[in-house]
């Protein structure tokens, strides 16, 4: 019986089994089925989307090709239109250049008719001075032996006599019309001179310094000093050689001196100093760190001062050499003149005189900037700074009438620009006006010893005075052997050989005077 039941629940269980599976079967094959069914449907939806995005692609495209056609086509007529604007407008300018060359050539017949006219005119009239050239050696002739019997003479004694005496007479008229035409000529040129010379000078407001040789740094306290000197004088021994000025410690109170010609080396010098004092170390080893750091910083300090002040000038295209070379003449002078600023001053000076002569103004202002940056390097190389500062602007591309401007504006090389000539003249301007520069006495005293030597080796002169600091001499000569037409050549004389033997800033006025004086006492 138990096995009877066993027996029917395995059926059972099996029964159910197959049930079950075939169940599975069923809903795996319907799940299939409506995954399949499902899969077409929205294989179908996408297609119809693509279908749909195609067409609304299409049309779109459509419409931006139709746009871009139209763009193209109107594009395509308003070049047409400009095209034919240009051959009409040259198709004017041929005719009026046909109408001119019509024009041209009737002058030029017009103008060969009245040469050939002309041409017979001047034959007749060739005929007709023969003619009267034959009569008139005739009636000489005829003159000459009748004025060799009334006056008793040869032709060749008649002939000295009056060669002597239209010599002399032709001295007198020429020594008088050097006169008037010297002072009509010297009245307008120096009109105009004055003109445009007072203007550049007017419009030019750039301060002039006038630079020492010495450079003081003030002290904290005067304990510094010894820390200064340094045993046994190492750390004031070490700055010096650092630096190559000298360090002068006196009595001066919280004071340190820096001495030497270098104005360079005494801003090095100076600033080493205030800041070894800051910082407080102050030994051998860190003077050469601090002098050589600030050396670095000077050098790029300098390139900056020569970009800034070309900026200011309005030039540009300057190789940075030359702007560094520019920047180093800050600490140069000239007659104690900063060269850095009589460049700037000759700068604008030019840019006025050339803007009142109508000449190119930009080009003057660089002329005027470069025409002394060879003092840049006249302590380093051979030659004079306009031969040195000509050869550096070649060297750096500058243009050839710059080249030359610098090369000239001393006299070393004659003037064959007008420029050049204005850098003569702006350069004397800026050097000798009161106070851009200074002399020693004895330049001064020989410089007014030479003037007058010059005025004494003429014939006739009684005394010479040089006054005005030089800017004048007064000749005073002898009224029974120098006469007014002779007077006028002696000072145009005198002032050519001051012109050829002497070198002097600015301009000298020659001035002689003759005088009569009659005296009678009453008694």
């Amino acid at each position: 019986m138990l096995n009877n039941i066993r027996l029917n629940y395995a059926g059972f269980a099996f029964l159910g089994c197959v049930f079950f599976f075939f169940l599975g079967y069923v809903l795996r094959k319907y799940t299939a089925r409506m995954k399949v069914k499902r899969a077409e449907e929205r294989a179908k939806t996408i297609i119809q989307d693509s279908k749909v995005e195609a067409e609304r692609r299409k049309r779109e495209s459509m419409l931006e090709a139709k746009d871009l056609s139209l763009k193209m086509r109107a594009e395509l007529e308003q070049e047409s239109k400009e095209r034919r604007k240009e051959i009409l407008a040259m198709e004017k300018r041929l005719l009026q250049r046909e109408e001119n060359i019509d024009r041209k050539a009737e002058l030029i017949e017009q103008k060969q008719k009245e040469m050939a006219n002309a041409e017979e005119r001047l034959k007749r009239g060739i005929e007709e001075t023969g003619r009267r050239k034959a009569e008139l050696d005739r009636l000489l002739q005829k003159e000459k032996k009748w004025l060799e019997e009334v006056s008793g003479m040869s032709a060749e004694q008649a002939k000295k006599l009056l060669m002597k005496k239209m010599e002399e007479e032709a001295r007198r008229d020429a020594a008088y019309t050097i006169k008037r035409i010297q002072e009509d000529t010297k009245d307008r040129a120096d009109k105009e001179a004055r003109k445009i010379v007072g203007l550049a000078i007017q419009k030019c407001a750039v301060d002039q310094t006038v630079e020492m040789t010495v450079s003081v740094v003030n002290l904290p306290s005067e304990e510094m000093k010894g820390r200064i000197i340094g045993r046994e004088g190492r750390n004031i021994r070490a700055l010096e050689m650092a630096t190559g000025v000298d360090i002068i410690i006196d009595d001066t109170p919280e004071a340190v001196i820096i001495s030497g010609f270098d104005k360079f080396r005494r801003e090095i010098a100076r600033i080493s100093l205030e800041r070894l004092l800051e910082d407080g170390r102050i030994h051998p080893g860190r003077i050469e760190e601090v002098v050589a750091k600030v050396k670095k910083e000077m050098e790029a300090t300098i390139k900056e001062e020569g970009e800034n002040t070309l900026l200011d000038l309005g030039i540009h295209g300057v190789h940075s050499e030359l702007v560094r070379l520019f920047g180093r003449l800050k600490f140069r002078t000239s007659y104690g003149q900063n060269v850095l600023q009589h460049s700037r001053e000759t700068a604008y000076l030019m840019a006025t005189m050339a803007g009142e002569l109508r000449l190119d103004v930009n080009l003057a202002k660089r002329i005027g900037a470069l025409h002394d940056i060879g003092k840049a390097v006249t302590h380093e190389m051979e030659g004079t700074h306009a031969q040195l500062g000509s050869d550096l602007a070649k060297r750096f591309g500058e243009p050839a009438t710059v080249i030359h401007a610098v090369a000239a504006h001393h006299g070393d090389v004659d003037a064959k620009t007008l420029l050049a000539v204005l850098a003569q003249a702006a350069d004397a301007i800026s050097a000798s006006r009161p106070g851009a520069r200074r002399e020693t006495l004895e330049f001064y005293i020989k410089r007014l010893d030479n003037l007058e030597a010059i005025a004494n080796e003429f014939e006739g002169v009684e005394k010479t005075y040089a006054i005005q600091a030089g800017r004048e001499i007064r000749v005073i000569v002898q009224p029974d052997r120098i006469d007014d037409a002779k007077a006028a050549v002696m000072a145009h004389e005198i002032k050519q050989k001051i012109e050829n033997g002497m070198q002097y800033p600015g301009q000298i006025k020659v001035v002689v005077i003759r005088e009569t004086r009659s005296v009678e006492y009453a008694k």
